[in-house]
């Protein structure tokens, strides 16, 4: 099973321990599925650590960490243009659908309800869920 786990819920995991977002990142790293990511995203993760409202929180070597385990993922370098059918609501998401679409994951996991991903239900062969969701329903 191919899983894409949308920044927010990568940060979630490091802010909030025990929580559905951590669940979801320690199953990755048992070897529970296989984690889908791209170079975008990991530069993403990157640059929203460096938000002072995150840098209070999130010591950088725990993102570093992050950044280094996620190297050990399905890392597409070069994503494919989205169809001219399919837009995100936010342009800054767009990189998740043709993410999910070139990989061809089975689950795209976020906690932005206001972004309009979670209300698009899926994308290609993607269900996009909640972390909560996932977790009752696979882990």
């Amino acid at each position: 099973m191919r899983v894409i786990l949308d920044t927010n819920v990568l940060l979630g995991a490091l802010i909030s321990p025990h929580g559905p977002p951590d669940a979801i990142y320690r199953a990755w790293r048992a070897a529970r599925f296989e984690l889908v990511t791209s170079l975008a995203q990991l530069d993403e993760l990157r640059r929203v650590s460096r938000y002072p409202k995150l840098k209070a929180v999130l010591p950088a070597h725990r993102i570093g960490t992050m950044v280094n385990n996620m190297q050990r993922a399905i890392v597409l370098e070069a994503l494919p243009p989205l169809p001219q059918h399919i837009t995100a609501a936010d342009p800054n998401d767009a990189f998740l659908f043709a993410l999910a679409l070139a990989s061809a994951a089975d689950f795209l996991v976020t906690g932005d309800r206001r972004a309009g991903l979670l209300q698009c239900g899926g994308v290609g062969r993607t269900r996009i869920v909640t972390p909560a969701a996932f977790c009752e329903e696979v882990l």
